[in-house]
């Protein structure tokens, strides 16, 4: 009796073939996948670290306390957010520009640095750039613990505004995983942009309103000027961070929109 063979299935990956569209179907068969490589990134980052998570609170505040001397003390910057210390005002913009940072940084490698697994196994290219978008958000979280304290410090008391805190949260994280995208793939085709990033990342800072409010921009250029501004999805994030803990102050819902938008269209053609 002949013994029964089964035809072997083969995968073919053709990079010719298919729309070039996203496949979300595609990608949430591989959500497992993602869920442990975020929890393997959020463990292993700090394990042989003496201070371990301390790391995500003790890189922010050192930030905000050269800031605040710099910019608060010697230049005077004026926050133009009502009676926000400038430490407060400080730390509600460098928490998320931190997060967005190290995001970046992290994404904008990691195909290259993957290249070993992807060479073997097949899922879903988008989950790389993806895993310290998702992980990095354990980093912020730990870094609100700064923010906190620095308002029992200086006895500032946000309004129920700061739920909406969630609206400009949400943004940057759109932000991070379109720029992830499309930097990890741009890396892997120009290795160059691996090293152009680490200065333009801090040009990118200063060009946002880190140091000082984006009213600023409006003020000194115009309307026009500063609607252009408000492309930059990291003015709405930051913005929207700071207007959520203002005392006095609405949320910038127009920013906002056109922060979103931008973000939006950041994040699906990087897909």
């Amino acid at each position: 009796m002949t013994p029964l063979v089964h035809p072997k299935i083969k995968t073919i990956i053709d990079s010719k073939s298919g729309s070039g569209l996203f496949n979300f179907k595609e990608f949430w068969a591989y959500k497992d996948l993602l869920y442990f490589m975020v929890l393997r990134d959020v463990t292993v980052l700090y394990k042989q670290t003496v201070l371990g998570f301390a790391w995500a609170i003790i890189n922010p505040l050192f930030q905000i306390i050269v800031f605040s001397l710099i910019f608060g003390r010697l230049v005077g910057v004026n926050p133009n957010a009502g009676t926000m210390p400038y430490p407060v005002f400080s730390c509600l913009a460098i928490i998320p520009w931190t997060y967005f940072s190290n995001s970046l940084n992290a994404s904008a490698t990691s195909l290259i640095a993957s290249n070993h697994i992807l060479s073997k196994v097949y899922f879903p290219r988008v989950i790389f750039p993806l895993v310290p978008v998702l992980s990095k958000l354990v980093d912020l979280s730990i870094s609100f613990i700064i923010l906190i304290g620095l308002s029992l410090y200086f006895h500032y008391i946000p309004t129920t505004q700061v739920v909406f805190i969630i609206v400009p949260l949400i943004l940057v994280v759109i932000t991070s995983a379109g720029l992830g995208f499309w930097f990890s793939a741009l890396s892997v085709q120009y290795r160059d942009f691996k090293f152009a990033l680490s200065f333009t990342l801090p040009l990118l800072m200063y060009a946002a309103p880190v140091v000082f409010p984006a009213t600023m921009i409006l003020e000194k250029l115009g309307k026009t000027a500063f609607h252009l501004y408000s492309l930059y999805p990291m003015v709405g994030v930051i913005e929207g961070f700071r207007c959520s803990f203002a005392i006095g102050k609405s949320m910038p819902w127009q920013i906002l929109g056109i922060s979103y938008l931008s973000a939006i269209i950041i994040f699906i053609t990087g897909l």
